[in-house]
């Protein structure tokens, strides 16, 4: 693997199981950087369980892991640069917000002033929700809403925007890391 320069801050996105998580994997692996995962999946059944396990499995012990459902920015504050931090995911972060019934806005502004203050690299994965069908519930169409103005603000913020679809990355904003 050669090594890569990264951004300040990059945001992968991508439909459900498009291979997002892995591409991301994958950059901050080769930048050679001190790694740090920020887990916000919570187990719930034991599918989910099956699915952390094998992400675990699959980024390797060489990570420092920090499992915060509600404030990654806790995490971000406790991790040293030179280093290179992978975000996984907002979605489920944004879905543990807005179940917990917690204020978003707040959430929000805690996240992002984390993000620009942090001195090291962060790879944020996050889902594209909003090219299928209109769900058919209050919750879901609000979730989505935010979900959709959630990733338009972290693609502002973010130095590096890549579509993952079929595995494949795509820059919507700046380069790919090479």
């Amino acid at each position: 693997m050669i090594k890569i320069t990264l951004p300040k801050i990059s945001l992968v996105i991508g439909g459900a199981a498009s291979g997002k998580s892995k591409y991301a994997e994958s950059i901050v692996m080769a930048s050679e950087l001190p790694r740090s995962y920020i887990a916000t999946a919570q187990v719930y059944d034991t599918e989910m369980k099956a699915k952390i396990t094998k992400h675990k499995t699959q980024r390797g012990s060489d990570w420092q892991t920090y499992e915060t459902p509600y404030a990654p920015w806790d995490a971000l504050a406790k991790i040293a640069p030179p280093s290179a931090v992978l975000l996984d995911c907002v979605t489920l972060w944004l879905s543990n917000i807005m179940l917990d019934e917690q204020n978003l806005d707040i959430a929000k502004q805690n996240l992002f002033a984390s993000l620009q203050k942090f001195n090291g690299h962060v790879v944020i994965v996050t889902n594209e929700v909003g090219q299928g069908v209109v769900p058919d519930n209050t919750l879901a169409r609000n979730f989505r809403q935010e979900q959709g103005e959630l990733n338009q603000e972290l693609a502002a913020l973010a130095d590096l925007v890549v579509l993952v679809t079929a595995g494949l990355p795509i820059a919507l904003k700046g380069h790919l890391p090479q």
